[in-house]
């Protein structure tokens, strides 16, 4: 990722992070498709939703100026699609850990590890699905929002199988499960790779989190973490 804010130029190629969009889940078949969403991401989370042009995305990708037209009705169709692949690949892989075998503990643990390393692995991606969602028309902001609900139905339940196990004490699991949320999502407006080591950040947030649903630290089992 550059930090450069100038628009490119003609014959300018963004060079897109790696890590900004879990490509191997992306649902999107097409390797042209495929290279002006990670365009796209990479120009959203460089100039905003606004600044960017169809051409800056098209270029970005190593195509012709009208290029993106082929694939996407519009500068938003790629909005949405990037942040419909984001926010699916988050529902998914929370799902995955939340059916996980183990205690309330070890499933939270697992929850919150991953959510974490989303966020920090996939920060560009996640930070452009999470904070431009205003520029999505209402019928996509309905279909990201359902995805988002469902995120959060996940964490909501667990907390509360804790809660009901005796070993959670949360007063108000629907704010608990707000403040887990926020403390992952968070994650993507500021990390950069290098500012800390993610096993760290991952270990420290899942400590933080048992903390707030009242498991006194030091005192939670460490199971082996679900692969």
């Amino acid at each position: 990722m550059t930090d450069s804010n100038a628009p490119a130029g003609p014959g300018d190629t963004v060079a897109a992070d790696p890590s900004t969009v879990p490509l191997e889940l992306t649902g999107v078949t097409s390797d042209v498709a495929r290279r002006l969403v990670l365009s796209a991401v990479d120009s959203f989370a460089r100039r905003g939703y606004h600044a960017t042009t169809t051409r800056d995305i098209s270029v970005g990708a190593g195509l012709s100026p009208a290029a993106l037209y082929v694939h996407f009705p519009s500068k938003e169709e790629v909005l949405f699609e990037a942040s419909r692949i984001g926010h699916r690949f988050v529902l998914d892989t929370i799902t995955a850990a939340a059916d996980g075998a183990g205690t309330p503990v070890d499933r939270v643990r697992a929850i919150v590890d991953r959510f974490v390393r989303i966020h920090a692995e996939h920060h560009t991606m996640c930070r452009v699905a999470q904070y431009e969602l205003h520029a999505l028309t209402d019928e996509h902001y309905r279909m990201i929002a359902e995805i988002r609900r469902a995120t959060d139905a996940v964490i909501r339940d667990e907390i509360q199988r804790g809660v009901d196990a005796g070993v959670f004490t949360v007063g108000d699991v629907p704010t608990a499960a707000l403040a887990m949320l926020s403390l992952g999502i968070d994650v993507s407006r500021w990390y950069q790779p290098g500012r800390m080591d993610v096993d760290a950040l991952a270990g420290n947030y899942v400590e933080l989190v048992l903390s707030m649903l009242g498991v006194p630290q030091g005192t939670a089992p460490r199971g082996r973490m679900p692969t």
